[in-house]
């Protein structure tokens, strides 16, 4: 395997170093998806139970105390409980799009990992293909010895980039749907929070 990977020659480097940062990439974007989502349950389950109570202020300072986007999102509700509905919707979905936004961080680094990869492979068979015609240039038609160094590289720098590419590509679209359903599932659990601060005692 080592032997393949130097037969690539040198864009073979930043081909490994694209799969490796895809890789972080995805296992740090999975974890903070998962991290967030537990998180949030807990503190909407807490919230719920206060406002049911009718402990707004307990209910605040639950949000604040916790500190994540989501308790942002619900501490903007709070903060206008009393208002009409409609205004306080407004308010809450409008946090949440804001609270939201840092979760698409290096989503877009990752798509430019999958483009970029199958562009580095085809850049190392346009090298390889290079020194293969360099040989035949010296040497003449040459032998399949000595145009194998050249051939062999462009062959393996375009497999090795579409192998990142492809992988990285399932991730991308992985993350985004899970991101899409972890969006709805904020505004839906925001929303579940306006209509209870509307919900007529008694």
């Amino acid at each position: 395997m080592l032997q393949i990977f130097h037969q690539g020659g040198p864009l073979m480097y930043p081909i490994l170093f694209c799969s490796i940062l895809a890789l972080a990439i995805f296992l740090e974007r999975l974890w903070t998806f998962l991290r967030f989502r537990r998180g949030a349950a807990e503190l909407v389950r807490e919230v719920e139970s206060l406002l049911e109570s009718r402990r707004y202020a307990e209910a605040g300072a639950a949000c604040q105390r916790d500190g994540s986007p989501i308790g942002r999102v619900l501490l903007a509700a709070l903060r206008n409980a009393g208002y009409p509905r409609d205004q306080v919707k407004e308010v809450t979905e409008e946090a949440g799009r804001r609270e939201v936004a840092p979760l698409e961080r290096y989503l877009g680094l990752l798509a430019t990992i999958a483009t970029i990869s199958p562009l580095l492979g085809l850049l190392g068979t346009v090298l390889g293909m290079i020194q293969a015609f360099n040989v035949i240039a010296a040497q003449g038609v040459g032998t399949p010895a000595t145009l194998g160094g050249g051939i062999s590289q462009a062959l393996i720098t375009t497999a090795a980039g579409l192998a990142v590419a492809i992988p990285t590509i399932l991730l991308h679209k992985y993350l985004t749907g899970r991101l899409d359903r972890l969006v709805l599932q904020v505004e839906a659990w925001a929303l579940h929070i306006v209509d209870l601060l509307g919900k007529p005692e008694g």
